[in-house]
């Protein structure tokens, strides 16, 4: 789920007691349970992920009760740079680092100058 936190708290509650009877269910190795009334089947390889934009404006803090069912992950802003010199001297050019330089000043300048393409 992309941007968790822009839920509002009383629907990330209920997601909380969802989220807990899946993971209940894994723990307990069934191969069905009871998710919200009904009887169904559970895949073992199951997986749950949620992404969070904390800081911005509108955004939740996360119930407790919620937190402490998934583990973080903290996510940093790539080093271009570096990325692009790495594939520039793999491809034998002897100017990496400075082409590398050049070419994420004019990524920089495209995505300021030009328009979103939708």
């Amino acid at each position: 789920f992309d941007e968790f936190n822009r839920i509002s708290i009383e629907v990330l509650s209920v997601v909380a007691g969802q989220v807990k009877s899946v993971l209940d269910a894994i723990k307990e190795n069934k191969s069905e349970f009871l998710y919200m009334g009904e009887e169904i089947s559970l895949q073992h390889s199951v997986g749950m992920f949620i992404t969070m934009n904390p800081g911005y404006a509108g955004r939740t803090e996360l119930p407790e009760n919620l937190k402490a069912l998934f583990r973080p992950c903290a996510m940093v802003v790539p080093d271009f740079a570096l990325i692009a010199e790495i594939m520039l001297v793999a491809e034998a050019f002897s100017e990496a680092k400075i082409l590398a330089q050049k070419f994420i000043r004019l990524y920089e300048l495209c995505r300021e100058l030009l328009s979103k393409q939708d």
